[in-house]
């Protein structure tokens, strides 16, 4: 099975809304490795890394996101393995603080 690497940006009302902690949420229920973080610019950033139907099942969750969202946008591109490594020490999702 291959490996994806995948960034996702998304955008519309996906802060304030808990979009971060389901993101966390649905990524450690599929098993995926990588992070979620707010930006400053209003949207969410995740990178997942899993068996490629596994990723594409995530950024397809993603672009519903939890009830209270509104997902205007889900801009996606290949990401790089060593993205990985803003991950927390022993984690295999983070959460990580707004850029």
């Amino acid at each position: 099975m291959k490996t994806a690497f995948r960034r996702v940006v998304i955008r519309g009302r996906v802060q304030g809304v808990g979009y971060r902690a389901w993101v966390d949420r649905q990524a450690r229920r599929l098993g995926l490795q990588g992070w979620v973080r707010n930006r400053r610019d209003g949207g969410v950033e995740a990178v997942f890394e899993g068996a490629e139907d596994t990723v594409a099942n995530m950024i397809a969750f993603c672009r519903n996101g939890p009830p209270s969202a509104r997902v205007d946008e889900v801009a996606e591109e290949t990401a790089h393995a060593d993205e990985l490594g803003l991950r927390r020490a022993g984690e295999a999702f983070s959460v990580l603080p707004t850029i």
